[in-house]
């Protein structure tokens, strides 16, 4: 997606936006969604809410990154499949979740928070370990900004 510029902010890649959402304090999925999900007719509040659960590998669970469940839901939003004879649009969906993942486990070697992360949030000792290595802050802004990269890839150009 293009940069925009809004009362004379200085111009912001969706890129930069999806990361600055994380930065703000919310999830990775919340990040993604809420950036590009509002360009394809989602209400933030919405995109804010839908997400909401699938931060830290799904409800801290160390399951699958919220940047990449976030960006499957931005897929979804853009070429989900709504009529039934449509089947197109579910091969055109699957195959574009097929390449992101492809792509984003190329770029991370997984797609789980927990082996990105190098620890277990769903465990006082993952959480210990996150906190002293600054994990959350450090690898997690990186995970936001290749996500978004990929859709912009896949989706926008």
């Amino acid at each position: 997606m293009k940069s925009s510029r809004k009362n004379g902010e200085t111009e912001m890649s969706e890129v930069q936006r999806a990361v600055a959402v994380f930065k703000e304090g919310y999830s990775c999925s919340q990040a993604i969604l809420s950036t590009y999900g509002t360009q394809l007719g989602l209400e933030r509040e919405f995109a804010l809410k839908i997400a909401s659960t699938f931060g830290v590998g799904m409800g801290r669970m160390g399951k699958t990154c919220g940047a990449v469940t976030g960006a499957l839901m931005v897929i979804g939003l853009k070429h989900g499949l709504v009529e039934l004879a449509d089947q197109n649009a579910k091969e055109t969906t699957y195959a574009l979740v097929r390449e992101f993942m492809k792509k984003f486990t190329a770029r991370n070697g997984s797609v789980e928070c927990k082996v990105l992360l190098g620890c277990d949030l769903s465990t006082s000792e993952g959480i210990r370990y996150a906190k002293e290595k600054n994990q959350v802050s450090t690898v997690c802004p990186k995970l936001v900004q290749q996500a978004a990269e990929i859709l912009e890839d896949l989706l926008f150009k």
